[in-house]
């Protein structure tokens, strides 16, 4: 029985959280037969130097994305909501740094 070919498997994408972050990051991309070899893969190329602390793999497929071309009619409805910018309330002195 032979191995699929590299490029018959599946792309993933491949987010790293650091030993400094609290927010996974994405670091790249890479083929994979399923999500624990891609775990297993993402594991030795992108957190060689033990940096990671958690590794998040997804299917490229599965991510929806909005197209830079519609950024102006995606986006802009938000502009016309400016009570949602932190610009109009105050903060007590008491809270310190938010």
């Amino acid at each position: 029985m032979s191995t699929p070919a590299l490029k018959e498997w599946p792309l993933w994408e491949v987010f790293v959280r650091s030993k400094q972050g609290l927010e996974h990051k994405h670091c790249g991309s890479l083929h994979a037969s399923d999500a624990q070899h891609a775990l297993q893969m993402a594991r030795d190329v992108y957190t060689r130097r033990q940096e990671g602390v958690s590794i998040w793999v997804v299917p490229s497929a599965t991510i929806s994305a909005s197209e830079p071309n519609d950024k102006s009619e995606f986006f802009e409805p938000a502009s016309d909501k400016v009570y949602r910018h932190p610009t109009f309330y105050e903060i007590p002195e008491e809270v310190g740094h938010m």
